[in-house]
């Protein structure tokens, strides 16, 4: 199947590197026209080569940003919010500082993003939201993910919120709650932990190997397209089998 999204306009966040990345350049495939944001330019730069319309520097954590650009863009027919940051640590290694720049970046930015861009998806009367939230907060608790964890379940809890407020609107409000995907920020985590660090990583995986980011875009996909016009408030796992 292609073209699956022929037609539509797409804002993806965090569109630099990981699971964002992966999720512009599947919506472009599908036929989307893409506006890729970020704060890294250089990365941003390279989307043009696999089909991406547009890119733009954009700090979710600055309303004003957020807000300025939604007003240049104009009307959107699918956000996916895929900013994040993974924080180490029991409730004893979170200072007040960690906790708020967790919530800012992990919640905040979508609560930011999605009041900017569903103004002008209820005048269009449709709209999909696709959320990257997380398997660990959501479904399971995972060791030394305290603030993570919470965050991401408070992103559970934004999307039901949203698709609630505004079901009967045209808009619907998914969340994607990954595993343990490969991405350059989880190898950084990996390569932290020691020369095993990877090895340790795939050993919690019952299917024995890590998720790529191009199979959590392959859900985005489908949540953002008409295909998934029934679904709604929905926290979609794709673990590999990790909260079995």
């Amino acid at each position: 199947m292609s073209n699956r999204l022929q037609g539509k306009r797409a804002l993806v966040t965090a569109a630099a590197a990981g699971i964002g990345r992966a999720c512009a350049i599947a919506f472009a495939r599908e036929g989307a026209s893409v506006i890729a944001t970020d704060i890294d330019e250089a990365a941003l730069a390279t989307l043009a080569v696999e089909g991406v319309s547009e890119v733009h520097r954009l700090d979710v954590r600055d309303s004003a940003a957020v807000a300025a650009l939604a007003s240049h863009i104009g009307t959107v027919d699918i956000l996916l919010n895929a900013a994040g940051f993974v924080h180490h640590g029991s409730v004893l290694d979170c200072s007040d500082d960690d906790w708020e720049f967790s919530f800012d970046l992990n919640v905040k930015s979508m609560h930011r993003t999605i009041r900017a861009f569903l103004p002008r998806m209820l005048q269009a009367g449709h709209g999909s939201i696709v959320n990257i939230a997380s398997a660990a907060g959501v479904f399971k608790a995972a060791p030394n993910r305290y603030v993570y964890g919470a965050s991401k379940a408070a992103v559970a809890a934004l999307t039901r919120a949203v698709a609630v407020d505004f079901v009967t609107k045209g808009i619907r409000c998914n969340a994607i709650c990954p595993g343990t995907i490969e991405t350059p920020s989880m190898l950084q985590r990996a390569a932290a932990a020691g020369p095993q660090g990877r090895e340790l990583f795939v050993s919690r995986q019952p299917m024995g190997r890590l998720g790529t980011a191009e199979e959590i875009a392959a859900l985005a996909v489908y949540l953002a397209s008409d295909e998934s016009s029934f679904t709604t408030g929905v926290a979609h796992i794709i673990d590999g089998g990790w909260t079995l």
